[in-house]
């Protein structure tokens, strides 16, 4: 071998060196990008929220994923105005519902008031509406306007926030034990807020009111009772869990998963229009949407939902017959009992998610500014309020 065969064999060896060298350099490099890289999935390094049901925070912050960059405590402008993007998208969504549903429901009212009165001319208005809520057709009318509100508006909501209606049914490890200890949990969230609400009627009653606002002496015919059935059973525990714990509450988590429980169970308790269901929607609102996030979908609620409404049904279906609502009620108090037995032991392998600070500052220190959030709210209050002063003796 020449000198120069040596040059170059020492060239190569030495280029070869370089190139190992390098890679090494870059794998090194990588490997410190990623070690300092934000993950968008936990940006708040929140270690009790469910990371299935998160959505990427770079929708919110898209240069989240550049080298070394953390969320800061205090939101940025750009940042704050994102986040009540999405409230605002929610408390818009929660108001189209509950101003859709009324207007559709009058709608529909006065119309088969108008056929029923086109039909039977010299009838008075006070018998056709007697009939109309008596048989079928108000049960009917309430069947098909919440049913075309929480699923239309739902569907709008989810669209408007790009939301995906698929990722509120992608099941995780949700077992039929699960199903029975939720189930029974539920019912004795059930069984204090009753209480609750019985203590709540006890005071407003002395000052004149009663919280009892909504008419139940309807759909007392066959056909009535089977389309009231269905719609509380099947229905109802649906298209709300859809609206309410799938829409509403997907939405409203965007930065803080806690705040989205709290406010779609809020929102959840409002739709119902009177303080005792307010409680028991509120508290079990809370406890379905804990579950949700659990399970990262809405089944788990829906079962709940179908549950507790089908026990409701069964206790109203036999409400006059006194030996049936005696045993009914020692079964409750025995179900009950076993369900503050799972309740606990459910919150003590999975707590409530916490936020961080830096959430704290994303959540209700931003929704107190959206205006979708404010008028929602404030609407839904004053009507309930409303409906409460109307029954002043």
């Amino acid at each position: 071998m020449n000198e120069t065969q040596g040059y170059s064999a020492e060239y190569a060896a030495l280029n070869h060196e370089i190139y190992n060298l390098t890679k090494q350099l870059e794998a090194k490099e990588r490997e410190f990008r990623e070690s300092t890289k934000t993950d968008s999935y936990d940006p708040f390094d929140n270690p009790t929220e469910f990371r299935w049901y998160r959505d990427d925070y770079s929708e919110i912050l898209p240069w989240i994923t550049m080298p070394e960059f953390s969320v800061p405590f205090e939101p940025a402008k750009v940042e704050k105005n994102t986040i009540r993007k999405f409230y605002n998208i929610g408390g818009f969504t929660a108001l189209f519902q509950f101003l859709g549903s009324n207007v559709l429901a009058t709608l529909l009212i006065l119309l088969m008031t108008a056929i029923l009165s086109g039909m039977n001319t010299g009838v008075s208005s006070g018998a056709i509406s007697h009939y109309m809520t008596k048989g079928a057709i108000f049960v009917a009318i309430n069947m098909l306007t919440f049913l075309t509100a929480n699923v239309g508006f739902g569907f709008i909501g989810l669209k408007w926030a790009k939301i995906k209606p698929s990722s509120l049914i992608k099941t995780r490890d949700y077992h039929f034990s699960d199903a029975v200890m939720h189930c029974l949990a539920g019912l004795f969230i059930w069984v204090t807020a009753a209480y609750i609400s019985t203590g709540i009627e006890d005071i407003v009653s002395q000052y004149g009111f009663t919280t009892e606002v909504m008419d139940d002496d309807y759909g007392k015919t066959g056909l009535g009772f089977a389309i009231l059935t269905i719609y509380t059973c099947i229905i109802a525990p649906v298209t709300e869990e859809f609206f309410f714990r799938g829409a509403l509450m997907k939405i409203f988590s965007k930065s803080n998963q806690r705040f989205g429980i709290v406010a779609s169970a809020v929102f959840f308790g409002l739709a119902h229009g009177n303080l005792p269901q307010f409680m028991l929607a509120f508290l079990i609102g809370v406890f379905m949407g804990h579950i949700d996030m659990k399970h990262n979908s809405i089944v788990p609620s829906v079962v709940v939902h179908i549950f507790i409404n089908t026990m409701v049904s069964v206790i109203s279906a036999f409400n006059e017959n006194e030996v049936v609502m005696g045993m009914l009620s020692l079964l409750i108090i025995a179900f009950g009992i076993i369900g503050f037995v799972m309740l606990l032991m459910f919150r003590k392998g999975c707590k409530l998610p916490v936020s961080t600070p830096a959430q704290s500052r994303r959540g209700i220190a931003i929704a107190k500014t959206s205006v979708g959030i404010i008028i929602a709210f404030s609407a839904q209050l004053i009507y309930l309020v409303l409906l409460i002063l109307t029954t002043k003796e």
